[in-house]
């Protein structure tokens, strides 16, 4: 889509705004998080933490931050084959508002999976809002990259007050509420995503041949084969 015309967000497409503050509430919730996962893992279970070593501590919040990004692929893919990246974004941050409810709840269940829907979440939503942010533009559009510069400010800019808000929360008051904060910033990412996608008009929407039934078919194979290789590295 051709929005060389529009200039109502900086300068630059008004749906530009749309992904910058679902980015920023979604890098909030993920910051936020992030800065008390250690500290939580490692709290003496009277302090209401989880009580582990900090050698246990450090393994699980290494393996959680590499599959963040090692899902990423995957979630590129499965939008361009079958859902679309716009479906894909508000599906992803739907999983990961539900992984950080789970982690309100005590229990190490609800820990793990609550660990396991953010990641599974952010790999679909963060490469496709990415990917959006460039089909807001034609190939001479010379706003590109101004455009991805401030995309990016909204990206330091939820991970900059995450920690201050989920971190306070979780250290001064209840870790979980901490968790809860996280749930919150993404849920209102989703809100204004969904009351603002308008504006990113055809962007982000299935292609013909995602849609196609036979193409459909041979994706789903490719899904199957590609899911078992994943599972079995991350296994491994």
């Amino acid at each position: 889509m051709n929005q060389q015309n529009d200039t109502a967000f900086f300068g630059q497409p008004r749906g530009l705004a749309t992904l910058f503050f679902t980015e920023m509430w979604e890098r909030f919730s993920y910051y936020g998080m992030r800065a008390l996962l250690i500290l939580f893992m490692t709290a003496s279970i009277d302090d209401g933490g989880l009580g582990f070593n900090t050698r246990l501590a450090g393994v699980i919040y290494g393996i959680y931050t590499a599959l963040v990004y090692m899902t990423n692929l995957p979630g590129g893919w499965i939008a361009d084959r079958f859902m679309g990246a716009r479906k894909a974004v508000f599906v992803g941050g739907v999983i990961i508002m539900c992984g950080h409810i789970l982690l309100m709840f005590t229990g190490l269940a609800f820990f793990y999976t609550g660990l396991l829907c953010v990641i599974i979440g952010t790999g679909l939503l963060k490469p496709n809002v990415s990917t959006m942010v460039g089909g807001l533009y034609a190939k001479e559009d010379k706003r590109r990259d101004s455009g991805f510069s401030l995309f990016y400010m909204g990206i330091n800019l939820g991970a900059f007050i995450a920690p201050l808000i989920c971190g306070y929360l979780g250290q001064k008051v209840n870790w979980h509420f901490g968790f809860g904060a996280a749930a919150v910033g993404m849920f209102f990412g989703l809100l204004q995503y969904k009351t603002t996608e308008k504006y990113l008009g055809d962007i982000g929407l299935p292609s013909k041949q995602a849609l196609d039934p036979t193409a459909l078919d041979s994706a789903n194979r490719q899904l199957i084969i590609g899911l078992s290789i994943f599972l079995g590295l991350v296994l491994l």
